[in-house]
């Protein structure tokens, strides 16, 4: 291990062996497309007298998009905050208020938790775990010392994608801690660590034993977990007792891999943390179904950490270094949705600074409820919630 990879933000730090591979090709390159769900209608043309139902609208929208399903929840790092934008791109829900001083430092992930009520967001640099109360909008919860990183009990080092989930004795928070090669499950009431996969300090692609810099823990079907490793370049199913099932080890030009996670069909998807970057998806055999390389031009990436394949197909992902966030149509691979001004960070409305994690809240969920548990894009295919 060698270095740091991006200023102050520290999540996908450097690794001198996969530095050493080296970017090749140029442009656009896809293979077989995956077949995309017919996007959202914009209206509905009756088959009898009786009026069809509308669409469910996102929370702060007046009108359905056929681009996003929904509101879109952005940590805005470097700005230390958190904006949930509409699909025409207003900002209908910030944290902390506007004017206000903000008490996140380097929100780098953001995800609902079960009943999009509240909000669970890793400060990464910070080395620590906040949950955010929607309504309130008061931090109700946190994990972790701020500013100090360390591997006893009760502190991280450099905490990677947390999520927020409903057990059988109470709530419970995952997170990869990358550089303390490991990925935790914490008890919220207790605050105690009660399960833990790889070895604390070691750093050695050995699953399930050890691992070389986790950097991604997604949910998967059947209670199990999709393990991104940074010093391996590959993704790993691991089963509900943290067996690997398969490994999809991903092809050149990509390396530096972030945020592995399922697709609404089942296959993978992952980007590629850096410049130009990537996004591929890919079969649980390996197979690549798509993927996205440009090097120059307004298409090209600039270390993006996160990808999401929505369900009408389109490709949602952070662009962190161009401040913006992006949808990518696979049929064309030309961005058709934007927030954020491409390479100028910034504080005011429609602009970002580093956007390093997102979310969407489903169309018709009313947030801050006690909603049911369910249709979180991240958890597809069925995988937990």
């Amino acid at each position: 291990m060698a270095g740091l990879s991006r200023g102050r933000r520290s999540r996908r730090y450097w690794l001198a062996a996969v530095a050493a591979l080296a970017l090749a090709g140029c442009g656009i390159a896809s293979g077989p497309k995956p077949q995309s769900p017919a996007p959202i209608a914009q209206s509905a043309h009756p088959k009898t007298s009786s009026p069809s139902p509308s669409p469910p609208l996102p929370w702060g929208s007046s009108h359905p998009s056929s681009i996003l399903p929904g509101d879109l929840l952005i940590a805005d790092s470097h700005n230390n905050r958190i904006l949930l934008v509409t699909p025409d791109k207003q900002v209908v829900w910030q944290f902390p208020p506007p004017g206000q001083p903000s008490p996140l430092y380097d929100d780098d992930d953001v995800f609902f938790g079960p009943h999009f009520d509240e909000i669970i967001t890793n400060e990464e640099d910070n080395n620590t775990i906040a949950i955010i109360n929607f309504k309130t909008r008061q931090i109700v919860w946190r994990y972790g010392h701020p500013g100090q990183a360390g591997q006893a009990p009760g502190y991280l080092n450099t905490p990677d994608d947390a999520f927020l989930f409903d057990g059988k004795n109470g709530q419970y928070i995952t997170v990869a801690d990358i550089k303390n090669q490991r990925i935790l499950f914490i008890d919220r009431a207790t605050k105690q660590i009660f399960r833990q996969y790889g070895v604390t300090g070691v750093y050695r692609v050995n699953p399930p034993k050890t691992y070389a810099a986790p950097n991604g823990d997604f949910p998967a079907p059947n209670g199990g977990m999709l393990v991104t490793q940074i010093g391996g370049n590959d993704a790993i199913l691991l089963n509900q007792q943290g067996q690997p099932v398969w490994t999809v080890h991903f092809p050149a030009p990509f390396y530096y891999p972030s945020d592995a996670n399922f697709t609404p069909d089942g296959n993978i998807i992952c980007a590629f943390y850096t410049n130009p970057g990537g996004v591929v998806i890919m079969s649980p055999s390996g197979k690549v179904l798509w993927k996205y390389y440009v090097t120059s031009g307004p298409g090209r990436l600039n270390h993006p950490s996160l990808a999401l394949q929505l369900p009408n197909g389109l490709v949602l992902l952070n662009d962190d270094f161009n401040h913006r966030v992006i949808v990518i149509d696979p049929k064309t691979n030309q961005i058709v949705w934007q927030y954020g001004h491409t390479g100028v960070p910034g504080s005011a409305p429609g602009y970002l600074n580093v956007p390093d994690g997102l979310d969407i809240l489903p169309a018709g969920v009313i947030p801050g409820g006690n909603n049911p548990v369910g249709g979180h894009l991240w958890s597809y295919p069925g995988n937990g919630y």
